[in-house]
């Protein structure tokens, strides 16, 4: 019996420790592997999808909250994926349409939608290519149109292979953000709606419960909302990071903190006049996207030139993928006629 307790209190912090495992080495393993990859357009979508998707998804899963925790158990096959992409199951969905409150997230958007943000993305790359003969405030406005449409193509492509090999449907990325009527709508609806719903319940929430408690249920989304846009602009500076490999400038902290701040007074301004009195849709709108554009030019975008480079990255690597492309054209064609001549 003398050495029975020494061994019971062993197994069980080895076993306390094997299941903390399970969650915590996962996370810190997530955060290491997009160290391995040097490119912008597989590097830069891989840190998004596992530094931050997988392991917000993960913590949240480790509550028993988010995506991953349902009333039914969830397939590996299935558990994968949802964890590292923006997808949402078609089944969960059509239980929202059925029988929750809820408003149900919109389906995929029409093939001509995406057909003109291809072209529009397609266009933007040869303007660049005659840079030199732009002014540079235009090709900086360029290059914002030219992010958000290779976003939205990249992350809808990626969803709809989801899509079409698992039988999921997606989480819509971005609802039209040129559309947004406030700021409030932009960064809550419109941009970016997978991140809004994953910051929500692991960092709004809580700080809001939390400030409730001393400042009451009037002002508590106020924190909430400068906690959130600070876990956004530090998941930021590490994707940044894992693209240049170059120390934060904090520029981008910068954004969106006074993102942040600006929204706080946007939602202070509301509750004051308590819906009485509001901007025209035809006002705030064009006034909140002058705002995203004009702060964008001025601290978002520079840290992605500058900082990281990624224009010249992106063109080196489209570069090296059309003579990759080019190469394998030249290698299939005489194979290809030397199987006819066989036959």
């Amino acid at each position: 019996m003398e050495g029975e307790i020494p061994n019971f209190i062993m197994v069980w912090i080895l076993a306390v420790a094997s299941l903390s495992y399970c969650h915590t080495i996962v996370i810190f393993f997530f955060f290491f592997l997009p160290l391995n990859l040097t490119t912008i357009f597989l590097g830069g979508p891989s840190s998004f999808f596992l530094a931050w998707l997988a392991n917000f998804k993960l913590l949240l899963f480790a509550y028993g909250k988010g995506p991953l925790s349902t009333t039914s158990p969830i397939c590996i096959y299935h558990f994968i994926p949802l964890a590292c992409l923006p997808i949402k199951f078609r089944k969960v969905e059509n239980k929202i349409k059925s029988g929750s409150s809820a408003s149900a997230p919109k389906g995929q958007k029409s093939p001509f939608n995406y057909a003109i943000k291809a072209l529009i993305f397609v266009t933007s790359l040869h303007v660049f290519h005659n840079k030199q003969y732009i002014h540079p405030k235009i090709i900086l406005f360029l290059y914002s149109i030219y992010m958000y449409t290779g976003l939205e193509l990249v992350l809808a492509l990626v969803a709809s292979l989801a899509q079409a090999f698992l039988g999921v449907d997606f989480e819509p990325q971005f609802d039209e953000p040129y559309l947004a009527t406030s700021l409030q709508d932009f960064w809550g609806r419109r941009w970016n709606i997978m991140v809004s719903r994953i910051l929500h319940p692991t960092v709004y929430d809580p700080v809001r419960s939390i400030s409730s408690r001393v400042i009451g249920n009037r002002w508590a989304p106020l924190p909430a909302v400068m906690a959130s846009f600070f876990v956004s602009a530090v998941m930021h500076e590490l994707i940044f990071y894992y693209i240049g490999r170059t120390k934060p400038t904090w520029e981008l902290t910068c954004f969106f903190l006074l993102h942040g701040v600006c929204l706080a007074v946007e939602i202070m301004l509301k509750q004051a006049f308590d819906g009485k009195w509001r901007l025209p849709a035809a006002v705030s709108g064009p006034l909140a996207m002058t705002f995203v554009v004009v702060t964008g030019l001025w601290l978002f975008l520079p840290s992605l030139l500058v900082r990281c480079e990624a224009d010249v990255m992106a063109y080196r690597e489209y570069v090296a993928f059309t003579e990759f492309i080019e190469n394998v054209s030249n290698f299939v064609k005489p194979n290809s006629l030397l199987i006819k001549r066989s036959w």
